[in-house]
């Protein structure tokens, strides 16, 4: 029987601008009960963003301690080692038959792009068992091992992901592709779809961990994979256009988010 308890199996931001504050904070604006197993911390030391994982025996302590929860559905995000990785495979796969979103957290924004992660072929283990996978641009260029410069590129790529075993892929190409407009590209093995929507000014929200709780929650309150990542498009903007430079949701101004 299907309840609303969600797990997030991700890292700490230090800015609280992604990772697992962004998680909590969408499955709580979507009346979900979210648990978490931290993957990582995370601060900005002389040498920049630093990932520092969390003990391995921690962590699986942490995913023993949930063994008997009965979640119905589960988000992956950064997962920082191979060790940890696994004990997250291994968790995804003793819980068959619920959604699973997969953030393939390769590459952090905080004051650039910040690679925070190699472990491509762990990453492609998770993909038979995910719903969808939702990579972003940079992200889905480790993945496919290719330059993704057009929409032609980022469709062959999320062609790719699906002969690798992703049953769903949206790639995120932010205003990358072009400067006027957020692109993203959905694929199912059967079809593309092009979302867009007009590029907002940046700050600290936490855009693809907040997009992929989004995505997850959804399947959970029983949408389709893809009006699950209409809405959370449009449910993300809206979240960016309304928040302050901590990522901080405004909701007094927007009752609806």
């Amino acid at each position: 029987m299907k309840n609303n308890l969600i797990l997030a199996i991700s890292g700490n931001d230090i800015f609280s601008g992604g990772g697992l504050h962004a998680d909590l904070a969408t499955y709580t604006v979507n009346q979900l009960h979210g648990f978490v197993a931290v993957t990582c911390l995370t601060a900005m030391t002389e040498q920049g963003f630093e990932v520092i994982p969390v003990d391995s025996t921690v962590f699986s302590q942490q995913l023993h301690s949930l063994k008997n929860v009965p979640f119905s559905a589960i988000k992956l995000g950064l997962l920082p080692n191979v060790e940890i990785a696994d004990l997250a495979l291994d968790f995804v796969k003793a819980h068959a038959g619920i959604p699973v979103v997969l953030d393939p957290v390769l590459v952090c924004k905080e004051t650039h792009d910040v690679e925070v992660s190699a472990l491509r072929e762990e990453l492609i283990k998770f993909f038979p068992y995910a719903s969808i996978i939702t990579p972003n641009l940079p992200e889905a260029e480790l993945l496919a091992q290719k330059e993704l410069r057009t929409v032609e590129d980022v469709k062959e790529a999320a062609r790719i992901f699906h002969f690798l075993g992703a049953k769903s892929v949206v790639i995120k190409g932010g205003n990358r592709l072009d400067s006027q407009k957020a692109i993203d590209v959905y694929y199912d093995g059967e079809q593309f779809k092009i979302l867009e929507s007009p590029v907002l000014e940046n700050n600290n929200t936490g855009a693809g961990c907040t997009f992929a709780s989004s995505i997850v929650s959804q399947l959970l309150l029983g949408k389709s994979i893809f009006e699950a990542v209409q809405i959370s498009k449009k449910f993300v903007y809206q979240a960016i256009q309304h928040s302050d430079q901590y990522g901080v949701v405004q909701y007094e101004k927007k009752s609806d988010i």
